[in-house]
């Protein structure tokens, strides 16, 4: 149909939406204005394909330049990789691969003067178990549990232990019975990954309870021992010497490890063993000290002690504690130590098989581990006497032959009732008479040292404010000894400035900060404040035996590679001296005789019951010592320190035994008769020369050559450096 709206051309939807704007567009129909712009079109901003030159060779290029750089880039890695940085690149590789496991070596052997063993090793069987085996074959931890009688969580755990490298097999038992191992290497099937290896163990050969403290024991190494060394290469497998001889020769007793170098796969899977260095054995140490005489001492010390306690003090009426004690004997003209007891002591081997830590509390609760030899601090009381003495003759502050009457107490001229008082008695207020110096040290007067301590502080325009300290420090009471073991106590003598820092360090301990004329009259007998260690006291009676020589007290004579060859002598060490020409010294040397040659004498009837040599064959001088420790808090006295020195022979003195018991009571009824039994086993059985070579290496090992080695001795004494080279080959036993 003409018209109809079917006919009709059919509009856009634009030109259907557009149209009515058009309509009222006031400038329809009259054509574009002058003033017009021109509509923009996507044509007038891109040319059309003929107008456009055609240029595909820069596309190539810039893609081709891009991955030839890329290529350029590459080929410098690999150079660098291959060519410059080879070898690091090899071991940056081997060091993911390659893990490194460590062998402990043996440690060295302690052996006494004549060659015998004091500590050794033995050969003792470990079972260990491969992680990797235990988790491809479970079952094997219930077997192995079952046969080494064992929990399944025991086993597991040891497996799990960070304390053991993950990439060698974990030890499951130590010392395991040979019934164990026989079935084990007779069932291979049922135990996969399961291996027995030997190890050392500490051992020893005279018992654990001889020379405890002074051999001192080992135990795993503990993080700050560690960072101490750093230099030693030690892991957190390794053992360390923790006290005595083990700990002060850890350098020279510990050895070398080996390592055993085991190649990894990506997986962790263990694929075997690339390199193995064999552990070198540590180097053996040779001490001064006689194994037999140490025995005996540490016998007598402990028997002695024991009785001490079960026997009333005549004078107090009360059962002394015998908290602890000491003694030592010495060479005087080396000051080589040839025995050294503390008490109460612990079993060595103990701490071999491990020790339960209600055991380790009881043990230090008690003391046991302390060495009061060179740790105990004991209040000298008449054994302090040989330097007051000294100072009297070293001054002339009154000649040793003139006579004092002692009356049994002492009253200090001019006194106004100090703090001190006025009064100071003598043990049991009894007077000894008309006494010259010699008898005064014989009979032990205190009557004639309070005249000296007063004389001495009235008179110091002429002699000094501390003239018996003086003497005390040349004699080295107040300082450390020197000796080759860890852990020495310094020792005191008072002092107006000692009262100062006591006072100041401690006010309740110490409240009296002030010196009085009482306080030096005390200071010159051996009371107050002063409190030395047993070692301070062996080496100050040396040096007055040999004449003023003071030596370092030595423990360690040399040290032995495991060959045989001499590593380090130690020679003696002199550290001081004491004025002492024979006009000084000889009037003292009569005082000590008496004391246990002359019937008056404080020790002479406790060596005429106990010592069974001949007095003229071997004469003993000596001091005995009695010294006020305090008061219960009722105000009845503590019971006192028992002190004895005594060298011998008295006209060519070779040995000072010192015995210190804490508490113990008089001088005379305990610490005497240690000494006086010691120097019984010394007439019998003489001290020989020290022989420089180890008889036994148990186990031995494969050695090779150490490195240079230095020994710096502590507390200013002499650095030695030594180098020490060997290559040999030793049979190993076990």
């Amino acid at each position: 149909m003409k018209g109809s709206w079917r006919n009709r051309p059919t509009a856009s939807w634009f030109q259907r939406l557009w149209r009515p704007w058009v309509s009222l567009n006031p400038f329809r129909g009259r054509g574009r204005q002058i003033n017009e712009p021109r509509p923009v079109g996507i044509r007038d901003l891109v040319a059309s394909p003929e107008e456009v030159q055609a240029r595909p060779e820069r596309r190539w290029r810039i893609i081709g330049g891009f991955f030839s750089l890329l290529l350029i880039l590459l080929i410098g890695r690999l150079f660098m990789l291959q060519i410059l940085e080879h070898s690091a690149s090899v071991a940056t590789v081997r060091s993911n691969s390659l893990h490194v496991a460590t062998i402990p070596a043996s440690r060295g052997l302690i052996v006494d003067r004549n060659g015998n063993p004091l500590v050794t090793n033995v050969t003792t069987t470990e079972i260990l178990l491969s992680r990797q085996q235990a988790y491809l074959n479970p079952s094997v931890i219930g077997a192995l549990a079952t046969i080494t009688h064992q929990s399944v969580a025991t086993v597991q755990n040891d497996l799990t232990n960070v304390q053991y490298s993950p990439y060698q097999p974990a030890p499951v038992m130590t010392d395991a019975p040979t019934s164990v191992v026989q079935f084990i290497k007779l069932h291979p099937g049922e135990f996969p990954g399961v291996s027995v290896q030997g190890v050392t163990q500490r051992s020893y050969p005279l018992g654990g309870n001889t020379a405890s403290q002074l051999l001192g024991y080992v135990g795993p190494i503990t993080g700050a021992e560690m960072a101490a060394n750093p230099t030693f290469n030690y892991t957190t497998n390794s053992t360390y010497g923790k006290t005595g001889i083990e700990n002060f020769y850890e350098q020279y007793l510990r050895g070398i490890d080996g390592t055993s170098t085991i190649e990894v796969s990506a997986q962790g899977n263990i694929l075997g063993a690339v390199q193995k260095t064999p552990p070198q054995q540590g180097d053996s140490v040779i001490l001064n000290v006689d194994a037999g005489l140490q025995k005996a001492l540490d016998g007598y010390l402990a028997s002695d002690i024991t009785l001490v306690r079960r026997t009333l003090d005549p004078v107090s009426g009360i059962l002394p504690p015998a908290l602890n004690g000491a003694a030592i004997v010495m060479d005087v003209n080396t000051g080589a130590v040839l025995a050294m007891s503390s008490y109460p002591s612990f079993d060595l081997s103990s701490f071999v098989n491990g020790l339960s830590q209600a055991t380790f509390n009881s043990l230090l609760n008690e003391g046991a581990f302390s060495n009061y030899p060179i740790q105990g601090l004991y209040t000298p009381g008449s054994t302090f006497k040989l330097i007051t003495a000294t100072a009297q003759m070293q001054t002339g502050v009154f000649p040793a032959t003139q006579l004092v009457n002692d009356t049994g107490y002492y009253t200090v001229p001019g006194c106004l009732q100090g703090a001190h008082g006025c009064v100071f008695h003598d043990d049991q207020g009894q007077g000894a008479g008309l006494v010259s110096l010699p008898m005064a040290i014989t009979v032990s007067s205190d009557y004639y040292f309070y005249q000296l301590g007063y004389l001495f502080w009235s008179q110091q325009a002429k002699y000094g404010e501390t003239p018996i300290q003086n003497v005390a420090h040349q004699y080295g009471l107040d300082q450390y000894s020197n000796i080759d073991l860890p852990n020495e106590v310094q020792g005191r003598v008072d002092s107006p400035t000692v009262r100062i820092a006591l006072h100041k360090a401690a006010p309740l301990a110490f409240p009296n900060a002030t010196w009085y004329t009482g306080d030096n009259i005390e200071m010159a007998f051996g009371q107050g404040s002063t409190a030395i260690t047993p070692i301070a006291l062996a080496n100050a009676y040396a040096t007055f035996a040999n004449g003023g020589t003071r030596y370092a007290p030595e423990v360690a004579a040399a040290v032995v590679s495991p060959s045989g060859k001499l590593v380090v002598r130690y020679a003696p060490r002199v550290i001081g001296h004491v004025n002492l020409p024979p006009a000084y010294r000889d009037p003292i040397l009569q005082g000590l005789e008496g004391v246990v040659q002359n019937p008056r004498g404080t020790a002479y009837g406790t060596f005429q019951r106990y010592a069974t040599f001949s007095q003229s064959a071997f004469p003993v001088a000596g001091k005995t010592g009695t010294a006020s420790t305090g008061y219960y808090p009722n105000g009845k006295s503590l019971e006192p320190n028992s002190l004895f020195v005594g060298f011998a022979p008295a006209n060519n003195p070779k040995y000072v035994v010192v015995c210190a018991i804490a508490q113990g009571g008089y001088g005379a009824d305990a610490a005497a008769p240690v000494v006086a039994q010691t120097f019984n086993y010394i007439y019998q059985h003489p001290i020989k020369p020290v022989v420089l070579a180890v008889k036994s290496q148990v186990p031995t090992v494969t050695t090779t050559t150490h490195p240079p080695t230095t020994t710096v001795r502590v507390k200013g004494a002499t650095t030695t450096t030594t180098s020490h080279s060997t290559t040999t080959t030793i049979k190993k036993v076990g």
